[in-house]
Parts: C-alpha cells; structure tokens; sequence
C-alpha cells in the first residue's frame, strides 16, 4: 500500500521539534489532494525523513491524534482520517510551518488577480515599488461550504511571474513563497483587530453588514528582512480565534 507522502522542513533548533514535525505534518494533511493516500509512513520512516528520534516523532504523532487528524492501529498502522476536522486551533510558537498549517485546510477560490498601485496604507512595506500583484481568495468550510475568510495578498512583482493559480487554490501563500518561489522566509509578524463588515466582507462572507470580524494583517520578510508578501484577511468573528503561547525556555 502506498503512503502518503508529508512536507520536509528545516527544523529549528530554538523550538521543541515534536512541535515543529507535529505542525509540518498537520500542514502537509490539511493541504494534501483528494488523491494522496491515507496511510502514513512508519514511525521509523517518519523519524528518517524528519532527521529527529522514533521518540521525538512518536510525541508529534500523539499530538495529532489527539487533535482528531489521524488515528493509530496496532499492527495495521498509522492513518489520515478521512472526515478529518478542517480549521481546528493551532497552537502558535512561532514557526513558519506553525503559520502555514493555520492557513491550511480549507477549500479556496481565486476570485482574482492581477497588479495594482500600492495601497497607501501599505506603502511602508514596499518603499520601493510603484506596484504589487494582487491575489484575491475566499476560502471556505470543506464540508459545509461556509465562507470562513477572504484574503488578498500583495506581493512582489518579481515573485508573482512564477506563482500559477493552481498554486493558491492548493496551498496558502506562506507555502507558495517558500516551496514553490524558493523565496527565504525570516519572520511573518501578526496584526489581528477587531472591525465591523464592509458590504464587500459582509456579502462573501455571508454576515451581517458592521457584524463583528477579525482584520488580520501579516507581513512575511525574507532573509534580508524586506517584506515579500503582505497578507489582508477578513475572517468571521464567530468561527475563529487566535490564540498565542508564550513559554519560558
């Protein structure tokens, strides 16, 4: 039987690595295809292709059983749930990957893209360009079909000749810059707010006009710490919360 096949990472050293192996493989199920079988590699296997202990990946493993993402026999082995729960709570300390498997999980539709002058509000970001591309998403529930959240993304010109929509139909843009561009990513700061719905959110949505949203704003910088992307998402108030941990080292 074929296994499916997870994301490799670079792990860093700073973080637990059962959480970095944990949140790489949440973000590889979350986004894998239809197609992509459901059982897992071994323990061992998995261990390998991460490059950390059978102990390490066993403590990665137990945290996505926990959370409902896969499920473990005896003897048959280690399996993708097939009716797998989209959107549940990532806890955040600080990962790309930790970012890319919050941003997973949910059925996406490019509503559009192209170029446009840099938005005023985001001119300090990019001091150096006239103008960015332009991706427009909305992305909802796999099984309900409800419109969770609406994002556009600002991005490099330069970047955006090799991002393909299929691309961003798949994976979020996080992924795309770092998998598919090749771009370095050094940090992504967060800004979430509270706001009222527009008309534009309140109808892709389907909310009520002023209902309450999160305005979430995340800027990803590349090694040099120039800012690549600049992502603008409106996500329903009522179907999502962040939370972040702060431990002591």
């Amino acid at each position: 039987m074929t296994s499916f096949a997870p994301d490799s990472i670079v792990l860093n050293r700073k973080l637990p690595l059962w959480y970095q192996v944990s949140q790489s493989l949440r973000a590889s199920i979350l986004g894998r295809s239809p197609r992509d079988p459901l059982r897992l590699p071994t323990e061992e296997q998995l261990a390998g292709h991460y490059g950390v202990s059978v102990l390490t990946m066993r403590q990665a493993l137990k945290e996505l059983e926990d959370e409902g993402l896969i499920s473990r026999h005896r003897r048959r082995g280690t399996f993708i749930e097939p009716s797998v729960r989209r959107g549940a709570p990532v806890r955040l300390l600080g990962s790309v990957d930790a970012i890319v498997a919050q941003q997973s999980g949910m059925t996406t539709e490019l509503l559009d893209r192209g170029t446009a002058p840099v938005p005023a509000e985001l001119a300090e970001h990019f001091p150096d360009l006239t103008e960015v591309a332009t991706y427009h998403r909305l992305r909802s529930d796999e099984k309900t079909g409800e419109p969770t959240n609406h994002a556009r993304n600002y991005v490099r010109p330069e970047l955006a000749e090799r991002i393909e929509a299929e691309d961003l139909v798949r994976w979020p843009m996080t992924k795309v810059l770092r998998d598919v561009v090749g771009a370095g990513i050094s940090r992504i700061t967060d800004t979430v707010q509270a706001r009222l719905a527009d008309p534009e959110t309140a109808q892709l949505l389907n909310v009520p006009l002023l209902s309450p949203i999160l305005h979430y704003t995340g800027v990803t910088y590349d090694t040099s710490g120039r800012p690549l992307d600049v992502a603008v998402i409106h996500y329903r108030g009522d179907r999502f919360s962040f939370t972040v941990t702060l431990e002591a080292t």
